[in-house]
């Protein structure tokens, strides 16, 4: 397998690489098969002394096959696609760890439940750019725009979300290794794009309720 994806260390990244690698080999396969072909039928019916134009008006068998084999292999592609996007985005876990983000130009503000365990409370706690979630623990995001279209994208995470101005758009993912990786905006929003970066710090149990407790978050269940 290639190596050259961000690592993988969410639940759902690997059945997105999977999707993504059978889509690269084919697509790679076929154009390097038409690529031979084309050579091959320009060196096979290249001009030769003697040689006369042949017109045809087709072959039905081989326009039917060429017709109806991609046909069912994009149906195939679309059926896969669609069933991973429904496992993601139709069929989000069950879960008390709810945050809100809100991207604006040019940073990400990261809401979390202070003390009463309610986001859109006097006692929320506000970060910019970096925000911290617990290991092994599905985590969902309201997603919201200030300002212009944002896109929120955690390589390692395989999440990559428009954020649209007056709307509220719920993702979700779960982080299955701590550490600290990065979150940037992959839509151009302005001229500081290039440095609307954060951090997403995945820690384990202790180590997050260490963080929570020092920045007086509560738990991140209740939407107020």
């Amino acid at each position: 397998m290639m190596s050259w994806l961000p690592e993988n260390v969410s639940t759902y990244g690997a059945e997105i690489d999977r999707l993504f690698y059978f889509v690269y080999y084919l697509t790679g396969v076929t154009f390097f098969g038409v690529q031979i072909a084309l050579l091959a039928f320009l060196w096979m019916y290249r001009a030769r002394p003697g040689r006369r134009a042949v017109y045809t008006h087709g072959n039905t068998t081989l326009e039917i096959a060429w017709t109806a084999i991609p046909s069912v292999i994009l149906a195939g592609l679309a059926l896969a696609g669609r069933t991973t996007w429904a496992d993601i985005k139709s069929r989000q876990p069950a879960t008390d760890f709810v945050i809100e983000i809100t991207a604006k130009q040019f940073n990400w503000e990261v809401r979390y439940p202070g003390l009463d365990g309610k986001l859109g409370t006097e006692d929320d706690v506000l970060m910019d750019n970096d925000f911290h979630v617990p290991v092994n623990k599905p985590v969902r995001v309201h997603l919201k725009s200030r300002d212009v279209i944002h896109s929120f994208f955690i390589p390692v995470m395989r999440l990559k979300q428009d954020a649209v101005p007056g709307r509220d758009i719920p993702v979700w993912f779960e982080a299955t290794k701590a550490g600290k990786y990065e979150v940037p905006c992959a839509e151009l929003c302005g001229f500081g794009h290039s440095g609307m970066k954060g951090y997403i710090f995945v820690d384990t149990p202790g180590d997050y309720a260490t963080w929570a407790r020092e920045k007086k978050v509560g738990p991140a269940g209740v939407t107020g």
